[in-house]
């Protein structure tokens, strides 16, 4: 058997501005230095598909009019396939092996990262010629219509376009993007996994979408506003009075003040304000556990011993919620220190025993030299 290529996508972290994305609002990730890995191998019976680490090996028949199969995993490579199949493009002969270190569930964009990766590979393997960005684009639809989650753009625009060393202020309307030195001076990135999986259902995920919506469909008469994310705060104090269901209220005030943070935190950030930036932060885990209702029991604790701990700027949960993983600035001289402690103090809290990721801002995804 001839390997014929490697290939290796990130995961990432989004430092600031959650739920954003499917409203149109900015967003401000980076990828990481964890990720997946797959190794293609020439097969002349079809499409192999396997993963000891997700638990999945299958064969399966590409076609534009496939549909899932039994396996959660295996439906992630297989949409993206579908999906170029649809643009008249022949997968067939290849086996996918999948490995990598990027933790399942957490948050950090393990659904994504496979995603992209497989669309990364399938152009090289078929000389489909689409750039990085219609890359991300084909991914973000695989979810959409194959996997029925209605995720925006953000984790596969990142996966796709990431830089080492910066931070990628998008917004997820227009997609115009800036590419921000992540310049952190004596700080560090930590993620904690709180080991908690996530238990984010695309239910969940979907009821969000469909409550922002809801407000959207309310604000717009007056606002003229497109996408929820372009009401402005001021927008929302005159007519906020318009949404009268709670959660509904609770969940437009999320999104419009979130899209608002990340432009405050982006130019703390260009200006030096790390102290700023970590404080935006802060509030955006306020505003995700209050009124987006998406943090949980675990994630609260971490963000609240981070923020009790020497050294520490900023704590946030990151990614969908519900469990998963939180990132923090904590000084480099205090970072052992404060992997110790909140290790120590979240495991007495929560019967579970946290992992920690020091990590930098990673390329996006590539071809791995054979």
């Amino acid at each position: 058997m001839t390997t014929l290529r490697k290939f290796h996508a990130p995961g990432r972290v989004n430092l600031i501005g959650e739920y954003t994305d499917f409203n149109g609002g900015l967003v401000f990730p980076c990828a990481i230095n964890r990720g997946t890995q797959v190794t293609v191998t020439e097969d002349v019976s079809g499409i192999a598909l396997s993963s000891e680490q997700l638990e999945f090996s299958c064969a399966v028949k590409v076609a534009a009019d496939s549909q899932p199969v039994g396996s959660e995993w295996v439906n992630y490579p297989l949409g993206v396939m579908v999906e170029f199949a649809r643009l008249g493009f022949t997968i067939d002969g290849y086996k996918f092996h999948y490995s990598g270190d990027l933790p399942q569930s957490a948050g950090l964009s393990s659904s994504a990262s496979i995603s992209v990766l497989t669309a990364f590979a399938v152009n090289a393997l078929t000389g489909a010629g689409l750039s990085r960005q219609e890359l991300a684009l084909l991914a973000q639809r695989s979810e959409n219509n194959f996997i029925n989650v209605q995720c925006g753009i953000m984790d596969q625009f990142v996966i796709a376009m990431a830089e080492a060393d910066f931070a990628i202020a998008l917004d997820c309307d227009t997609l115009t993007y800036q590419q921000v030195p992540l310049s952190l001076g004596e700080y560090r990135i930590v993620i904690g996994n709180t080991n908690q999986p996530r238990e984010l259902k695309s239910s969940a995920y979907n009821d969000r979408v469909g409550e922002c919506q809801s407000a959207l469909a309310l604000l717009a008469p007056l606002t003229h506003a497109e996408q929820l994310a372009h009401v402005s705060p001021s927008q929302l104090e005159d007519h906020g009075h318009l949404l009268v269901d709670r959660v509904v209220r609770n969940r437009a005030t999320h999104v419009i003040q979130e899209s608002d943070r990340v432009k405050r935190a982006t130019k703390a950030l260009e200006n030096g304000a790390l102290e700023e930036f970590g404080q935006l932060m802060h509030q955006s885990h306020v505003s995700l556990r209050d009124l987006f209702e998406v943090s949980s029991y675990t994630l609260d604790c971490m963000v609240d011993l981070a923020m009790n701990t020497e050294g520490v700027i900023g704590s946030r949960m990151t990614g969908a919620g519900f469990g998963g993983c939180t990132v923090s600035l904590v000084h480099v001289d205090q970072v052992d220190k404060f992997i110790a402690d909140v290790g120590r103090e979240y495991q007495k809290s929560t019967d579970l025993e946290a992992s920690f990721y020091v990590t930098t801002a990673t390329d996006g995804v590539k071809e791995m030299q054979s």
